[in-house]
């Protein structure tokens, strides 16, 4: 592992580093933010998984965590969100994949299938180079994410329920199999069989009987992406029908950027902290 830089802020040091990934084949870089601690102390972690076209450097530069990480003594995990390199593959005139778009699976279709293992790089390689490095407490992580992430947090959850004490989302895809961007990223990572899909949805990993951590969701109803793209009912829906615990808030007025995931970040945390710290 390679710092790359180091800052101080909140009490704390914000660092990007990078490292050769074993999963994607490529050089991966991520963000980590460290409270101050008394020497030996272990702190609980948040991962949190960015949107389509983000890197590392958006939710570091925009959303507003490390006061509120510095205040409940909480390490702020940031990853990339696909392989980079002039090797990988990528649609280069589509926003919505190849780089900037993983979708946190492990694809199975060419060309995808080298590279695009954003799911084994999240669920296993990062958590183990995190706790090889930094002061975390590997039996106190929680996760959360931001729309194409949110659906990255919340499957990652529901597939590993006993790993993560909580898991929140701002505008999270919640069922990619029946909406057009889950449905173009499953089908061209995946291929053709749907049933496949279904471990990458969260509704249908619920609908198929997943446990979850406690679970909070909040979405603005001003985002242009709801309806067509994230249809929140559909969590809300099956959670309910499924006794899941989850609070899922319908914020009013907020669209979709940073400056509505930044005004409720705190809040997020604060609500992990509650969990981690139990």
């Amino acid at each position: 592992m390679e710092t790359v830089s180091q800052t101080r802020s909140h009490g704390g040091t914000q660092g990007v580093y990078k490292h050769t990934s074993s999963a994607t084949g490529t050089e991966m870089t991520f963000a980590v933010f460290v409270p101050d601690h008394a020497p030996g102390t272990k702190l609980p972690v948040l991962t949190y998984l960015s949107g389509l076209t983000c890197t590392h450097a958006n939710v570091m530069e925009k959303g507003e965590y490390r006061g509120a990480c510095a205040e409940h003594g909480i390490i702020f995990v940031a990853p990339d969100t696909s392989p980079r390199g002039d090797d990988v593959p990528d649609a280069a005139d589509e926003y919505d994949f190849g780089k900037g778009a993983g979708f946190y699976v492990d694809a199975t279709q060419e060309p995808w299938a080298k590279n695009y293992r954003m799911r084994s790089y999240i669920e296993d390689e990062l958590p183990a180079l995190i706790a090889a490095n930094f002061p975390v407490d590997t039996a106190r992580q929680s996760i959360t994410g931001h729309s194409m992430g949110g659906h990255g947090a919340l499957t990652i959850a529901l597939r590993n329920p006993e790993g993560f004490r909580s898991v929140s989302a701002f505008s999270p895809i919640v069922a990619p199999a029946q909406v057009p961007w889950g449905e173009k990223a499953l089908g061209r990572y995946l291929g053709d069989d749907r049933a496949a899909w279904r471990e990458y949805d969260a509704v249908a990993l619920i609908e198929d009987g997943a446990k979850a951590p406690p679970m909070l969701v909040d979405q603005g109803t001003a985002d242009n992406f709801l309806e067509e793209q994230l249809q929140t009912h559909r969590l809300t829906e099956v959670c309910a029908a499924k006794s899941i615990e989850a609070e899922i808030r319908m914020q009013e007025g907020y669209d979709h950027s940073y400056f509505f995931i930044s005004t409720f970040m705190a809040d997020h945390i604060a609500w992990h902290a509650q969990r981690l710290k139990a």
